[in-house]
Parts: structure tokens; sequence; C-alpha cells
């Protein structure tokens, strides 16, 4: 019974704190919210000076930014960084980053701050039902009600939380910046909130409040859990968990990422000029003297459209397009950073999708070749047909991909990447041509783009230089702590 009752107090009994503070602190912001200040009370009473305030300031904004589309194109960048299709996968990448890192307390803080924007967001616009600004000319719709700000509510709790997640790994000046760059990006989403006209003043100025209140409990928490579990409670300027410093830098053991950087741009420089110089050759020539069955193609897979295949078809497609590539990438490389912590790989990879995205505008700007003479089902596209866009993003994205992952994982699934770098582009490359988008020479440039300039980069870069090393060392580290902390 004795041995139980120690277990029960130093394994089970800080995580029941922790879970039972962080619901007690939820509820006493709700709580809080309800009646932490006046401006709530005049919220829900319709005090006329505030709704005079508030709509005069909306009406203003309104009469300002409604002229300008390129301002309100801004606004609407900034304020998606407040947005759930921002915030949630945010939050759900650092919680899979700390798990990787085998920092689970961290992880749990993560994930249960960043559950309070979504509890506390609908509960209190359901409480109060206030309704949204009323403007003369609308330049951005809001669903729901709008007191308090979901968008700023829930940017100060996640950017409020990564900045002291961050301060953890950082020294002396770095702290300010991490806590400025937070700050700037929580102003910024609440003020665009408001010049977007979909909030008023009152509602961004409670979303501030209420979320420095949330991040603040459960930062506390966290506090007391470590307290309870035999660790000392840093000051709050030294971040969370300060002994976790290692495990959160992204590289420690990565000295340079790039030995001579100036020599290795200009070799990047040639490597870019070469890989163009031989597009623009076999653009040019295709354009010219183009083969006879570079229509034919297209026009034999238009015999077999159907409703379904075409619907198939565009979903393969997608799997090409800008935001499919720039989701892969946004996941792959802090999970490659996580898992191998090496720069080397993720800049191969960075650079890798730059020069695709360069080499393909240039080159099909300096071709100017026609799309396939049949039904697109795209419709008009901006950029011209040589070479493929769609195909040449997957085929650099993938190769690079299998290029970094095969080196460094063991297991029989690292097959997995060379079968995807070749099924996912010749997926989009006849999915491309079926919907009469491109001709086979144009799956041929993006074959030759991705061939030169993936090739090259790998010849320059050379990102899997200590690829083993590091994992191993990696390994090492990771099980010398877990023998350290089942030992403690």
């Amino acid at each position: 019974m004795t041995d139980n009752r120690v277990v029960e107090r130093t394994g089970w009994a800080p995580l029941r704190h922790f879970a039972g503070r962080s619901v007690a602190g939820l509820t006493a912001v709700v709580l809080a919210g309800l009646a932490f200040g006046t401006l709530l009370l005049l919220v829900r009473s319709e005090w006329s000076p505030l709704r005079r305030l508030d709509q005069s300031i909306a009406t203003g904004l309104n009469d300002l930014v409604a002229p300008h589309p390129a301002l309100v194109k801004v606004l609407t960048t900034i304020t998606s960084a407040g947005g759930r299709g921002v915030l949630v996968p945010l939050v759900v990448m650092v919680v899979l980053l700390l798990l990787i890192r085998r920092l689970p307390r961290l992880a749990l803080y993560a994930a249960v701050t960043g559950l309070g924007a979504a509890v506390l967001d609908p509960s209190l616009k359901a409480l109060v039902g206030r309704v949204r600004p009323v403007v003369a000319d609308p330049v951005a719709v809001g669903g729901g009600n709008s007191f308090p700000s979901g968008h700023t509510l829930g940017a100060t709790i996640v950017y409020g939380m990564l900045a002291l997640v961050a301060l953890s790994a950082t020294r002396g000046r770095h702290k300010a910046w991490i806590l400025s760059v937070a700050a700037a990006i929580i102003v910024a989403v609440g003020l665009t909130r408001i010049a977007l006209g979909v909030h008023f003043l009152s509602d961004v100025l409670a979303g501030w409040m209420l979320g420095l209140a949330w991040i603040s409990v459960t930062a506390y928490a966290f506090r007391v859990w470590r307290r309870e579990a035999g660790h000392p409670a840093p000051p709050a300027t030294d971040g969370l968990d300060p002994a976790a410093a290692d495990d959160l830098v992204p590289a420690p053991a990565e000295d340079k990422v790039l030995p001579h950087p100036w020599a290795k741009g200009a070799e990047i420089l040639v490597g870019w000029v070469f890989t163009f110089g031989l597009l623009y050759f076999v653009g040019y020539a295709v354009t010219r003297w183009e083969p006879p069955f570079d229509d034919a193609v297209p026009r034999w897979l238009q015999t077999f459209r159907t409703e379904r295949l075409d619907y198939l078809s565009w979903l393969a497609s997608k799997a090409g397009d800008t935001h499919a590539v720039l989701i892969v990438c946004l996941v792959f490389c802090p999970l490659a950073l996580a898992l191998w912590r090496q720069w080397r790989p993720v800049v191969f990879i960075v650079l890798t999708m730059i020069g695709e995205l360069t080499l393909f505008l240039c080159a099909a700007a300096a071709t100017g070749r026609e799309r396939p003479s049949v039904e697109q089902l795209d419709g008009q596209m901006p950029t011209s047909s040589f070479p493929s866009g769609h195909i040449a993003a997957t085929m650099c994205l993938w190769a690079a991909i299998a290029v970094v992952s095969m080196p460094r994982v063991r297991q029989w699934w690292r097959w997995i990447f060379p079968v995807l770098a070749v099924l996912m582009p010749a997926m989009v490359a006849l999915s491309r041509m079926y919907r009469g988008m491109h001709h086979p020479t144009d799956v041929l440039g993006a074959s030759l783009l991705t061939l030169c300039w993936v090739g090259a980069l790998y010849l320059i870069i050379r990102p899997n230089d200590h690829a083993e090393t590091v994992t191993e060392a990696a390994e090492e580290a990771h099980e010398v702590r877990d023998r350290q902390a089942v030992t403690a």
C-alpha cells in the first residue's frame, strides 16, 4: 500500500493537478469573462456611449479601407494568421514536434492551452450574443456573433503559448525578439479585425484580455506541475521549461549549414542558369517543331472522359497545385528538422522548391507555348504550357523528400518515399494531359527541370552529409536522457 501511495503522489498526482488546474483555470477565465470589468457589462447592457464609440470607429475605418482593394487584400492576408485554418494546424504541428523531441509535458501544455481557445470563443459568443458591425461597404464577412473576437483570442493564446515555449530555448536578446514578434502578430490580427469591419473595438479588447488570462492560467498550472514533480520553478523570463532547451534547439550539433556560402550561392546560380538554358532550348524546339504525337495524346485521352473520371482527374491534378505542394513542405520540413536535427536537408528541400517555381515561371514566359488544341477542363491558365508547373513541382518535391529520407530512415517503410517520387508525378502528369492542359513534351520539360535542378542542388548542398552520424547521435542522446529519467 505504501508503494502505491508513493506512486500516486509522484506519478499521477501532478498530472491530475495540472488537468484540474487547467479546467479550473478555464472556468475562472469564463467567469472572469462575464465579470472581469465593466467592458462586458457595458456590452451586455448595450451602453450607449460604448455602442456609439464602437460604431463610429467601425464606420470610419470602413470608409478608409473599402475604396482600396489592395489594402483590403493585405489586411485579409494578415488577419488569416488568426483563423482556425492556421491556428489549429499550427497547434497540432507544435504538439507533434514536442512529442517527437520527447517533451510530453510541454506537448500537453500546448494541447490544453490551444484547446482553451476552441472552448472560450464559442462559449462567450453564445453567452453574449452580440451582432457584428453593420457598415456601408462591407469588405469582409465574419460568421457567428461578434463578442469577443475569435481571431484575436485565438492569436493571443496560440502565439503567446508558442512564445512561452520558445523562451526556454533562447538566451539574451533573442528573448525580446521572440516576445516582440509574438506581440506584433497578436496586435496586427486584432487591428485587422476592426479595420475589416467584422468586429468592434470592444470585441478585440476582450479577445486580448481573455487570451492573456488563459495563457497566464495554463502557464501557472504548468509551473505548479513541474514543482510538484520535483523540478525547480524557473523565472518567467526563462520560459516554461529551461531544462528542455537542448531538445528545443533545432539543430544544436550542426556547425555550419553551408560552408563557404558565397561560393555555394554562385554555384547554385550557375546550376539555375544551366537548367533554364536547357529548358529554353527544348521549349523553343518543341514550340516551333511540334512532334505529331504531342496533340494526339491529349486528344486520345479526351475520348475516355466521363463525369467520374473528370472528378478523379481533378483530385489528382490538385495534388500538384501550389497549395498541396506548400502544405506538404510545411508539414515535412518541421518534422524533418525535429527528427534529424539538421538544417541542411531542410535547406535542400526549400531551395529545390524555390528554384522549381522560378525556373517554371521564367521558362513558361520565355517559351510562350500554347496549350493543347482540345477542351481544357481547367479553363484559361495565366501561364503557358511548357513546362508543366504542376508536374515539375510534384517531381521536385517528392524527389527531394526521397533523397533526404532514404539515408536517414532505416525501417522497411523508407521505400515508400521513392515509390511516391514515381507514383505522384505519374498521377499528376496523366491527369494534366487528360484534362487537356499539357502535351507529353511539357511533361518532358518538367522531367528535365527536376533532373537538372535537383541533381545540381544535390551536388552543391550535399544534403546527406553526416546524415547517419547525426541520426545516431540523436538516438544515443535520447537513450541517455531516458535512462536518466528512469533513474531519477
